[in-house]
């Protein structure tokens, strides 16, 4: 493409790894623009923030595309990815170590099947604690950076998203006679550390389930483990996360944060 063709609008499909912010790979992909083109200003954005530690289809606008951020975060999204039950994280995925476990010999796939239907339709969600919406002006994880156990921060205010489909994919029983790994802990220090994003370890002994979920804007699938957990009378946790699909695009179509000067000149 020319530069005329890229300021005119442009939206670049991208696979975000794990362990990378939205705003790291926007910044990777300013890079390559600026040495593709010789450019020193434009516009470019992102159409919905993936977490850190899930990884898929993040979609960049470049230029007059920018215009379409809100449409394009309007779009229904596809996700698929991994809970984990008999346990829960501060953060409901794993950036921050097992703080609890549960019990969970009763869990089995007929009972996961027979939660679900509570989740589709319109349903009142609460935002995790470790997460970029605001509270009186303030983002959430950063209450959650500044707080202690005896001065616990305010929890976000409950809103309605849109789940469409909630699909289960496998599950891998856990075994309840193992002896689980000792809790981790952590000093204020540590949780006060911004996009540190460590990549913690699932202990083999819990049960696992994949699943696939097409959902509206807003939807926060960590949120979804934590109350799925409770639905069951037990914990859960995100393990994995990968966004498939938002409105007409596709993963498939993606290209890596590598291939992006290809894209740009093709």
């Amino acid at each position: 493409m020319t530069q005329d063709e890229l300021l005119q609008g442009v939206v670049i499909p991208v696979d975000k790894p794990r362990q990378w912010t939205s705003f790291q790979a926007v910044n990777k992909i300013k890079a390559a623009i600026r040495r593709t083109f010789d450019l020193k200003k434009f516009k470019i954005g992102h159409a919905g923030t993936l977490d850190p530690l899930a990884s898929g289809l993040l979609l960049v606008c470049v230029g007059k595309a920018t215009k379409r951020i809100d449409e394009l975060q309007s779009g229904t999204k596809v996700y698929s990815g991994t809970f984990v039950f008999g346990a829960t994280t501060p953060c409901y995925d794993l950036e921050r170590p097992i703080d609890a476990y549960y019990p969970f010999a009763h869990i089995s796939p007929a009972l996961l099947q027979s939660a679900l239907p509570q989740f589709l339709g319109t349903v009142q969600q609460v935002p995790p604690i470790f997460s970029a919406v605001k509270i009186d002006g303030q983002r959430a994880y950063q209450y959650a950076r500044q707080t202690s156990a005896d001065e616990p921060a305010p929890m976000p205010t409950p809103k309605p998203v849109q789940i469409y489909d909630f699909e289960i994919t496998a599950f891998r029983p856990g075994d309840p006679a193992a002896t689980p790994p000792p809790l981790v802990q952590t000093d204020l220090a540590d949780a006060r550390r911004l996009y540190d994003n460590p990549l913690g370890t699932v202990p083999q002994h819990l049960p696992q389930a994949d699943f696939r979920i097409r959902c509206g804007k807003g939807t926060y699938i960590r949120s979804i483990a934590r109350d799925l957990g409770l639905a069951l009378n037990s914990g859960a946790f995100l393990s994995a996360l990968c966004r498939e699909q938002v409105g007409q695009y596709h993963l498939a179509d993606a290209v890596s944060l590598d291939e992006v000067e290809r894209f740009l000149l093709s």
